[in-house]
């Protein structure tokens, strides 16, 4: 649903204020995050820093609007990074704690059809819960089991999920029936601008 013009309007005026106000910002990724996990880290974030997300065409005129009148400033160099799913994280304190307040609000997820793994999904061997009238789910996936004290049980480790690649509806089944949540998702960092200069996160470190 698009923002009607008052809500625009309201939003280039806080926009801009957290332009004239801050002189470090945060360039941050926000796939697979929650409402409720960013009004967290809103709310541990007061008094320090402030996160501001939108669409990227309305950021990109915000940005057009305050730069015309200084064309020179360098947040010229933060147009570039409203492009996809990404927000903004305004402060003036001490790059390294912000970066860690960021980093920290991280929720387990499970596995989703379609989604796209992270990390390389690995599950243990051992107990599964699993009951002997499952044994076929697991023999066309090709796991092996054994049956144990009536449940089955995995032999041995097996990958299940591939980095990079698409979770497949076998794969999200087998690690929903055994409980495993195997995603941490929260906010990414993805560059820092501090006082004209930008540069990726891993400087701080």
């Amino acid at each position: 649903m698009p923002l009607s013009k008052q809500k625009k309007a309201a939003y280039f005026v806080r926009m801009e204020s957290l332009l004239e106000t801050y002189t470090k910002v945060f360039v941050v990724e926000v796939d697979n995050v929650g409402s409720q996990q960013m009004q967290m880290t809103r709310f541990q974030m007061r008094g320090t820093a402030e996160i501001l997300m939108g669409k990227n065409t309305l950021m990109r005129k915000v940005f057009k609007g305050y730069l015309e009148d200084k064309p020179d400033h360098p947040f010229n160099n933060l147009v570039e990074k409203c492009a996809g799913n990404v927000g903004f994280v305004f402060t003036n304190s001490d790059l390294k704690k912000v970066r860690d307040m960021i980093l920290a609000n991280r929720v387990p997820a499970p596995a989703r059809i379609g989604v796209v793994a992270p990390e390389d999904v690995f599950v243990p061997a051992g107990a599964t819960g699993c009951d002997p009238g499952q044994t076929s789910f697991f023999q066309v996936l090709q796991i092996p089991t054994k049956i144990v004290k009536g449940s089955i049980e995995l032999t041995g480790a097996v990958k299940v999920c591939n980095k990079d690649a698409k979770i497949t509806a076998s794969q999200a089944v087998l690690l929903t029936k055994m409980g495993i949540k195997p995603f941490e998702y929260g906010m990414k960092v993805a560059s820092v601008y501090d006082n004209g200069s930008v540069f990726g996160a891993e400087v701080l470190d």
